[in-house]
């Protein structure tokens, strides 16, 4: 079991994605230290405040002293330009940067050898969908960042992004359009990202380092212009 007793933070880990990759880390003994807004998790708190960041990682390095791997998860806010505040689109870039950013900072001279960050970005850090501005800002943000923290922490903690695109959290199995638009002729599920997270943070990674890694069944590289697969656009 490679990852029996190490120390893994995930945030947002009290369901979807970060939920899976706690379960899937836990399944090989390590010890999980999740933090999020629902009740149930390891430490319960808003990400877009300081003062939870420094008492959630005050009470882990308390408790254990070091950590092994830090996957970043955590949903921002989704709201687009034509109903999302200064405040709101503010509160999207804490949660999906800033806390990233402070929580490479806080644990910084506790990481472990061997230690990994693994961000969770998403396809929109590419491509958008109208009125989601300031999720896609937050996306492109943290994988930007990704490579910069791979830089500044070099020799010392691997560095990694993943970018989701259509990841149903409910594990429920598309038929039709849904699935068959889809070069995988499928819809994702929490398990491709999870097995991705864990690669990442596996000897088998070592060399991996700085790089985004897009896990869309291939939406992102599938051309379609008006007239395509029966595909049209009204105007």
């Amino acid at each position: 079991m490679e990852f029996k007793n190490k120390v893994v933070i995930v945030t947002g880990g009290a369901q979807g994605i970060g939920k899976t990759i706690a379960e899937e880390f836990q399944k090989q003994g390590a010890l999980i230290c999740s933090i999020d807004k629902q009740l149930g998790v390891y430490f319960t708190g808003d990400l877009a405040q300081q003062d939870t960041l420094e008492k959630f990682a005050q009470k882990v390095i308390t408790e254990y002293g070091h950590v092994d791997y830090l996957i970043n998860n955590a949903l921002p806010l989704m709201k687009g330009i034509d109903n999302c505040s200064y405040e709101e689109f503010n509160y999207a870039l804490k949660v999906g940067v800033t806390a990233p950013f402070y929580l490479a900072k806080l644990f910084q001279p506790y990481f472990s050898e061997g230690a990994a960050i693994v961000n969770i970005s998403s396809s929109r850090d590419r491509m958008s969908q109208p009125q989601i501005e300031s999720y896609t800002a937050a996306k492109g943000g943290i994988s930007a960042l990704t490579h910069a923290l791979a830089v500044s922490l070099a020799g010392r903690v691997r560095v990694n992004s993943i970018s989701p695109g259509w990841i149903d959290t409910d594990f429920t199995e598309y038929t039709g359009a849904d699935a068959v638009q889809q070069p995988v002729h499928r819809v994702g599920n929490p398990m491709d990202i999870a097995n991705m997270v864990l690669f990442l943070c596996s000897e088998k990674a070592g060399f991996i380092t700085g790089e985004n890694i897009c896990i869309d069944g291939g939406m992102t590289k599938q051309m379609i212009y008006h007239g395509d697969c029966g595909w049209r656009f009204d105007i």
